[in-house]
């Protein structure tokens, strides 16, 4: 991993992921390899794309080179993405990078903002 930089993968970019996004691209030691929704209008695709980042409605488009990026941030809520996530790390034997729950970016955003984010994700399938 290069210590300078984090390379982030964003799957959601709908309202579970915006606050998230916005807060990756205010960091300097972030770099967003790209960011992935099944709807290209989605308020983070339209974010990311104010600030030239790669979008896709195609999220294994941005796991053809995933060994690159250090961190897949998942907030879809979805299990069946989740699901396809690890079948795609064990497959291509990537051991290297590191699926983020949307659990976690939850309670991320809520020690930012002092107190409790609610997401549509549910641990009981995780």
């Amino acid at each position: 991993m290069n210590m300078e930089h984090f390379k982030v993968a964003v799957i959601g970019a709908g309202h579970a992921g915006i606050e998230l996004l916005e807060r990756l691209l205010e960091a300097d030691f972030v770099d967003i390899v790209g960011v992935a929704d099944s709807n290209e209008n989605a308020p983070g695709m339209l974010l990311a794309r104010e600030h030239q980042v790669l979008t896709t409605t195609d999220m294994n488009s941005l796991l053809v080179n995933s060994t690159e990026i250090d961190i897949i941030i998942d907030v879809t809520g979805v299990k069946a993405v989740r699901d396809a996530l690890r079948s795609h790390m064990q497959e291509s034997g990537n051991y290297h990078t590191v699926i983020m729950h949307e659990r976690i970016s939850a309670l991320l955003l809520s020690l930012f903002n002092g107190e409790m984010v609610e997401t549509k994700a549910s641990d009981e399938f995780y």
